[in-house]
């Protein structure tokens, strides 16, 4: 039986249950919060922790068994306070590794790399291989799968460099990835198209964010290549209404799609990006027990199943992760 690794070590992926594939804990940016720790909201550490477990574990009251949290580097990835999180609360959170930009790759890597000032190979492929296989610094937790980025700025040089060295861990590693994209200029089917070039399983993919998109052309196009849609913002209505949302997911499942999609909603127990009480004012559903509370009961209202529910929380994931 294949396992997923987690926070808390190995599970089999027949017990991963009912998954969210992509939430993320906390979204932080350490040099922000140490330097203005209270811009744009205050940090306490120990607050912060109780209050990602208090959420957690509402998650957890709802039947979720797993959430699956692509915080890479750029997003704040920080596995120790994550563990501490984790010794509290009964939930399987799953790590990823990669690099999260929409331009450039971060400083560290401008001047070493295949034909840069310090030729040598791509460095990130070997951070990314060791971090699934060995572990993530020294916490013993190894990442289970890879992520990459392309947003509105296209296929820029440092996102290309990004998700090549992605997909190469993917063939040397076999795991799977997911990728965050945009909609309104497609491309999750420019990522599927750079990662193939590369070699990589398409059925191993996840293109995220999918779900901002009505667009039923574009969203059968990248399932019909073989890779999950990720109907994963739920809750962000203000990038896309409720009933849109609902009504796609319904659609594609009645149009037999339902095998290709996996749901989630993006959120955070804490994001910096924004001051707390505007984003509670303007996204009062962008948390983690919307799906549950809210948008299953609108899916079973338009016509879709309760097998189709489970294919989209449990056995998608499932497979996602089996080698």
């Amino acid at each position: 039986m294949a396992e997923a690794r987690t926070v808390r070590g190995p599970v089999p992926v027949d017990q991963l249950g009912a998954t969210l594939m992509h939430e993320h804990v906390f979204v932080l940016g350490a040099e922000m919060r140490q330097n203005y720790p209270d811009y744009p909201n205050r940090w306490d550490e120990d607050e912060r922790i109780a209050d990602a477990v208090d959420k957690l574990r509402q998650c957890k009251a709802r039947g979720v068994d797993t959430i699956v949290d692509p915080t890479v580097i750029g997003l704040g990835r920080y596995l120790p306070r994550i563990q501490r999180i984790n010794e509290q609360v009964d939930i399987n959170i799953v790590v990823a590794t990669g690099v999260y930009t929409y331009d450039e790759v971060p400083i560290q890597f401008h001047h070493t790399g295949p034909g840069l000032l310090f030729d040598a190979p791509e460095p990130m492929v070997d951070l990314f291989v060791t971090d699934i296989r060995e572990g993530i610094a020294d916490t013993g937790v190894r990442a289970a799968f890879l992520k990459c980025a392309i947003d509105e700025r296209g296929l820029t040089p440092g996102v290309e460099r990004v998700m090549r060295a992605v997909a190469q861990a993917h063939v040397e590693t076999g795991a799977p990835i997911t990728v965050h994209t945009s909609v309104h200029n497609q491309s999750g089917l420019v990522a599927q198209k750079v990662l193939a070039e590369e070699g990589v399983d398409l059925t191993k993919v996840v293109i995220g964010h999918s779900g901002d998109s009505t667009d039923l052309d574009y969203l059968r196009a990248i399932a019909d290549a073989g890779s999950y849609l990720g109907m994963d913002r739920f809750g962000l209505d203000v990038l896309l209404p409720f009933e849109q949302r609902v009504d796609t997911v319904a659609e594609l499942a009645k149009r037999g799609y339902a095998e290709k999609m996996v749901l989630s909603h993006d959120a955070s127990c804490f994001i910096d990006w924004f001051p707390e009480e505007s984003k509670v004012a303007a996204v009062p559903n962008w948390i983690y027990t919307h799906i549950s509370d809210d948008v299953l009961p609108a899916l079973r209202e338009r016509g879709v199943t309760e097998d189709q529910i489970t294919t989209m929380l449990v056995e998608n994931p499932r497979r996602y992760f089996s080698a």
